[in-house]
């Protein structure tokens, strides 16, 4: 930042005091939007942006460790993305293999005692993929202090879907009874189940729609949208978005 880094910082310092005292949300999602115009406005070729953003989840997670935020869902590819081009569908394949790769060895996910999960259609993925999948969630699963959701090949309507052919399953086996289906029993079935539901959903890069990311979940979360492209997004920027949550009065309908 050259000769703005002093302002910046003592910026930064000075947002941490106003949200550090607040009420802090307990799950944030976060859709991971813009990487590609990110790379095009450097010159360089999209794909690469999923790698600047990529590594910009490194920087969320600390920022999130330090406000105690204990749930963090990402929307990291969707269902609907297997539509983009074969090189670059293969391109993010390959790089969640890397960073779950990565994670499996990183000190922080240790030490902050982070469980990590893959959500999403896992059958749509290839056999590699979900033998990483499987060690880094094997790895966590003991961890209780932290929640990281990543959700690949993820789509909220779809999730519902699975939710529905889960519950009519358990009826189909004498498990349940329709009458006893309820808004608690389609939460169990849900991906994210025994998770509360986000308290802020976060989407840069200007678009204003959660593009079928937590539709369930979502109902009573607040919104924010921002111009910014997922890896240009700072810390401030994340600081300022707490604030505003911490402004808002929830009142889920009450």
């Amino acid at each position: 930042m050259g000769v703005l880094s002093p302002i910046y910082r003592l910026y930064e310092k000075s947002l941490w005091q106003q949200i550090r005292g607040g009420p802090k949300p307990r799950h944030v999602g976060v859709i991971l939007d813009g990487n590609r115009r990110f790379a095009r406005g450097k010159g360089l070729d999209p794909t690469q942006g999923h790698f600047f953003g990529a590594e910009k989840v490194k920087e969320l997670l600390r920022w999130c460790y330090r406000l105690n935020i204990k749930v963090i869902t990402l929307y990291a590819f969707s269902t609907e993305n297997f539509n983009r081009s074969e090189e670059e569908v293969r391109t993010l394949m390959e790089l969640f293999a890397t960073k779950l790769k990565e994670l499996q060895s990183e000190p922080q996910i240790e030490k902050n005692q982070v469980k990590i999960k893959v959500i999403g259609r896992r059958e749509q993925l290839s056999d590699e993929l979900n033998a990483e999948i499987k060690r880094v969630e094997d790895q966590t699963a003991h961890h209780d202090n932290f929640f990281l959701n990543i959700a690949v090949s993820y789509g909220g309507r779809a999730e519902i879907v699975d939710a529905v052919k889960k519950i009519a399953k358990q009826i189909d086996e004498k498990k349940l009874e329709i009458d006893q289906i309820d808004e608690e029993i389609i939460g169990q079935n849900l991906y994210t189940c025994g998770l509360p539901d986000p308290d802020l959903i976060i989407r840069t890069s200007g678009e204003e729609r959660l593009s079928n990311f937590l539709l369930w979940q979502s109902a009573y979360s607040e919104l924010y949208f921002t111009e910014v492209y997922w890896p240009a997004f700072r810390l401030i920027d994340f600081w300022r978005i707490i604030r505003i949550y911490q402004q808002r009065e929830r009142r889920h309908g009450k």
